[in-house]
């Protein structure tokens, strides 16, 4: 691991593991956001959302440290648009996207939006429960206003973008000048633009999207994700843009969480 780290000397190793319904809510007068559709999620266990779920368990603690580290980065530098990504599928980054979300917002005090980035393998719809609608592919292909397939999901607080439709040419679309044009009309809208971008290492998807990114969080699970698949994940991304590393899947956590998680609830107070 300690290649690793050379290679990574900025980041921070963080361990943890239809809709249609108008917005009665207004978010700090924002035309755009004030008509944004609302969609209810079914928090479900499949839908692995530790932050609301578990709120006080060991994944939700972590999720509150990255947090912290990324407001303690957005004060020195310019940081909003977040590639969250991993070196191969199966790490676990669609997961971190979404609480990170959750933990970002704080319930709504920060507009968040998760912008689903894999065109060619979207989950996050079928994760939240969720009926599919138009998204991402759509705004790249057709030029459709992208704040016009925007929900905010209750109640986790955030809003969401997502793939929509996928297509056979659905990598190509990320290499066009259509993207940037999508994301400066996002820019405007949101406090964090949170993009859950395809695995680094067997498509170029997510070297496209750190394009339009101000830094990224590079997703790794404990025991499956091989030392030179992060390197070169690392390498591919470019090693300035990497603000952390975030280690998935860490077992043991939890138990040796569990004797503080509920610390001081119920000692009695004078």
């Amino acid at each position: 691991m300690s290649r690793i780290r050379n290679l990574a000397q900025k980041a921070q190793w963080l361990q943890y593991e239809p809709n249609g319904i108008a917005d009665p809510r207004s978010a700090e007068s924002d035309d755009a956001l004030i008509e944004a559709l609302v969609a209810n999620v079914d928090i479900k266990p499949e839908s692995r959302l530790a932050c609301h779920t578990e709120p006080l368990g060991a994944a939700a603690d972590r999720y509150r440290l990255i947090r912290i580290r990324l407001l303690e980065f957005a004060k020195r530098v310019s940081l909003k648009k977040l590639l969250v990504t991993s070196p191969l599928p199966g790490d676990g980054k669609s997961t971190t996207a979404v609480n990170l979300a959750s933990i970002m917002s704080e319930h709504g005090k920060r507009r968040v939006l998760v912008l689903e980035g894999d065109l060619r393998h979207p989950t996050l719809v079928g994760q939240l429960g969720l009926s599919p609608w138009p998204g991402f592919a759509e705004c790249l292909e057709r030029g459709a206003a992208p704040m016009s397939f925007i929900r905010r999901l209750e109640p986790l607080g955030w809003y969401l973008l997502p793939a929509g439709e996928a297509s056979a040419n659905s990598g190509d679309l990320l290499q066009e000048d259509a993207l940037a044009g999508v994301m400066a009309q996002l820019d405007g809208h949101f406090d964090w633009i949170i993009i859950d971008s395809p695995p680094v290492v067997p498509l170029s998807d997510s070297v496209s999207l750190m394009k339009h990114a101000d830094g990224a969080l590079l997703v790794v699970k404990a025991g499956q994700t091989g030392r030179e698949m992060v390197e070169k994940a690392i390498a591919l991304l470019g090693k300035q843009h990497v603000l952390g590393i975030v280690l998935n899947g860490i077992e043991k956590m939890n138990p040796v969480y569990s004797k503080y998680g509920h610390y001081g609830r119920d000692e009695k107070r004078p």
